[in-house]
């Protein structure tokens, strides 16, 4: 229940901390944000105390002019898979340090929850509950991004887009039009420029902020009555009392978007909360992605973000390679580029430290497999504007460049990887024959690193679907590689196999019981021993979750094989 004498912007806060949370300070010119905890909140005075435990020397970067910025973020409902959130800007802040790496953030809450921009609007935040959504028209009539309305002004709006999706997207950019459609039904649309992009919070999403323009008379018209429905709304939401301060009809769920919710709700039911090695995998594909906004908009190459990221793969390969093969499984839904980097940087540590635990080169080899397939995302444009579709011959042609694309980025932005990093990044699309690209290189000029990762990343493609083709099964892609005869080189390939065996972790299995599952574990013959089952296809419109182990396993029948996880609809939910 609301405090009548408390602040409207502590009452939100002191809302959202009543379910699970994570509060994260950010700002512009950092790359990464800082994770803190609410230790004081008064509401009357609007008093709020942070801690933040931080061992770098640069923490005052992330207060300017004595200021802080920090999104909340909150998980409600089954499973905590429904996601509130809540950010402000430019809060007065004083900095003080009581330990070595601990520091108290002391705040002033602003009197009201809705915050004055530099033009002179009023900026209507959409919280506890507030919903509208929206489409940005990247490219006309090619590319839409969908997202989150999360505040609204009379000169534009912030939108939440999935991480992933905003690799389209640059400050400055003009979109030919940006459509909100409002719980109730109604729309709104417009052209818009895009402000500035940041990451938000820590689970996948960004923050795009789209100034709105070419406005007929009558489109500002409707959105000055958008924008004081959604100020009446928010004051009601917030505790605010007043004779104009109602429920909005604009947020009254119609039926259109009750069936959406309904639809996202039985969605988020099956959304299982991730174990900490799924989210330390989840992790670093997030802040890869970080990374390569960053460089997109600070022509900067974030060093520490993309090092860190190695070295927690190598990290999760040394604490428990079984439950790290098992946990790439999860990235199935991401950007395949992606995905590619991570899985394909994962087994190569979990191959190097096999054969040397101690192996020097290990870190530098990772982050070039991280960085190798970064030059795809840098590459999307008009005339390549996706890399979920398939492709046509010129734009198979277009993304050959990859590799240059990124070594062009790096030397601009001011950074030389160090030779085995940049041995990965250059060469891990040659062939020992010389039909690989960029350079066509043979086997005398590639490093037995090389060699290797070629493999890897060569039974990684096919064994995922792209371009309209199938993936294929871990036997059939072994023999592919196997009949190319001189392009790969048989012994790494002959080690793959000896790691992985023909039913590796991470795969989708099927039984003659009607069962798919998850490879959890397998034995020293490479069958599977422990297995997460999901779907019993008798039943397709159920799911299950148990895991079954040894001699359990023969209840759900014989092993038929590997299949495809799409074709059977497994598709990971996110928060």
């Amino acid at each position: 229940m609301m405090n009548e004498h408390s602040l409207p912007p502590a009452n939100v806060i002191r809302s959202l901390l009543q379910h699970p949370h994570e509060l994260s300070i950010f700002t512009h010119d950092m790359p990464s944000a800082l994770k803190a905890d609410v230790a004081e909140l008064n509401q009357e005075t609007g008093f709020l105390v942070l801690e933040v435990k931080y061992g770098g020397a640069d923490i005052g970067q992330y207060l300017a002019n004595g200021t802080v910025s920090f999104d909340l973020e909150a998980f409600k409902g089954s499973e905590h898979s429904e996601r509130e959130t809540y950010s402000l800007s430019h809060i007065a802040a004083t900095l003080l340090k009581t330990d070595a790496m601990l520091y108290r953030l002391e705040c002033q809450l602003p009197d009201s929850v809705f915050a004055g921009e530099k033009r002179g609007e009023t900026r209507i935040p959409f919280i506890l509950g507030m919903r509208a959504r929206v489409s940005i028209e990247v490219y006309r009539h090619v590319l839409n991004v969908p997202g989150q309305v999360r505040n609204l002004s009379v000169g534009g709006c912030m939108a939440e887009i999935d991480l992933a999706e905003s690799i389209a997207l640059t400050e400055g950019q003009t979109v030919p039009g940006v459509v909100m459609e409002f719980p109730d039904g109604q729309r709104f649309y417009t052209q818009g420029s895009i402000r500035h992009i940041r990451p938000f919070g820590n689970h996948g999403h960004a923050a795009i902020g789209i100034q709105f323009t070419g406005m007929s008379a009558y489109q500002n018209e409707m959105l000055i009555h958008y924008v004081n429905e959604a100020e009446r709304e928010a004051a009601f939401r917030a505790g605010l009392t007043g004779r104009m301060v109602y429920h909005s009809s604009l947020f009254a769920v119609g039926s259109k978007e009750k069936a959406i919710l309904q639809h996202e709700s039985h969605l988020r039911e099956k959304h299982e909360r991730q174990t900490p090695m799924e989210r330390g995998v989840m992790e670093v594909a997030h802040q890869i992605q970080v990374g390569l906004m960053y460089i997109k908009t600070h022509h900067v190459v974030p060093q520490a973000i993309f090092y860190d990221c190695a070295d927690t793969l190598i990290y999760l390969v040394r604490a428990d390679r079984k439950n790290l093969l098992y946990a790439l499984s999860f990235l199935r839904d991401e950007p395949d580029w992606l995905r590619h980097a991570v899985e394909v940087a994962a087994r190569l540590a979990e191959m190097m430290l096999k054969r040397d635990p101690h192996d020097l080169q290990v870190r530098e080899a990772v982050l070039g497999a991280i960085l190798h397939t970064m030059g795809k995302p840098l590459l999307v444009s008009e005339s390549l504007p996706s890399l979920k579709v398939t492709m046509n011959p010129a734009q198979k042609e277009i993304l050959k460049n990859h590799v240059t694309a990124l070594c062009e980025t790096l030397h601009s932005a001011g950074w030389e990887p160090g030779p085995v990093c940049r041995d990965i990044i250059e060469n891990a699309n040659e062939h020992l024959d010389g039909t690989g690209y960029p350079a066509g290189k043979n086997k005398e000029q590639m490093s037995e690193l090389v060699r290797l990762i070629s493999v890897i990343k060569a039974i990684d493609k096919l064994m995922h679907a792209r371009n309209g083709i199938p993936g294929r099964t871990p036997m059939e892609a072994y023999r592919v590689i196997y009949e190319a005869g001189k392009t790969y080189d048989s012994k790494m390939l002959v080690r793959y196999v000896q790691r992985y065996g023909f039913y590796p972790i991470g795969c989708l299995a099927k039984y003659s019981g009607g069962f798919l599952g998850w490879i959890m574990d397998v034995n020293n013959k490479g069958a599977p021993v422990k297995v997460h089952l999901v779907k019993n296809l008798r039943f397709p419109d159920t799911t299950i979750s148990s895991i079954v182990s040894d001699s359990d396993l023969y209840q759900v029948g014989k092993l038929e094989g590997i299949v495809c996880p799409t074709d059977f609809g497994m598709t990971v939910i996110k928060i």
